[in-house]
């Protein structure tokens, strides 16, 4: 696991202005997706599982049809958001400005 630092609520907020879309709920940094189909949701799912996988900080993803969410939070950290999540966050955002815009 890298090396994180957890996120003040202010933190949060200031982080949140950034990135469209994204909001915390229960306590966890997270986003709706919605795409054309099926496949460009998974074709999303499977960016932010490499991104993921490679950073060794893994996501909840939930998929049905063509819209995905997709939730951040450190469990190392006791389940808070870090600098970890939101970067992750900005990460699954450039992935899906490759294939669409989140839901509103």
């Amino acid at each position: 696991m890298p090396e994180f630092t957890i996120l003040s609520n202010d933190e949060i907020g200031s982080e949140l202005r950034g990135l469209p879309g994204w909001k915390v709920s229960d306590g966890k940094l997270c986003c709706d997706f919605v795409f054309k189909d099926f496949l460009t949701a998974l074709a999303f799912i499977n960016l932010v599982g490499a991104e993921a996988e490679a950073m060794q900080h893994h996501p909840e993803i939930f998929n049905v049809y063509n819209r995905v969410r997709i939730s951040f939070v450190t469990h190392d950290a006791g389940n808070q958001i870090t600098d970890l999540d939101v970067k992750m966050a900005r990460l699954a955002a450039l992935s899906a400005g490759k294939l669409t815009s989140p839901a509103k």
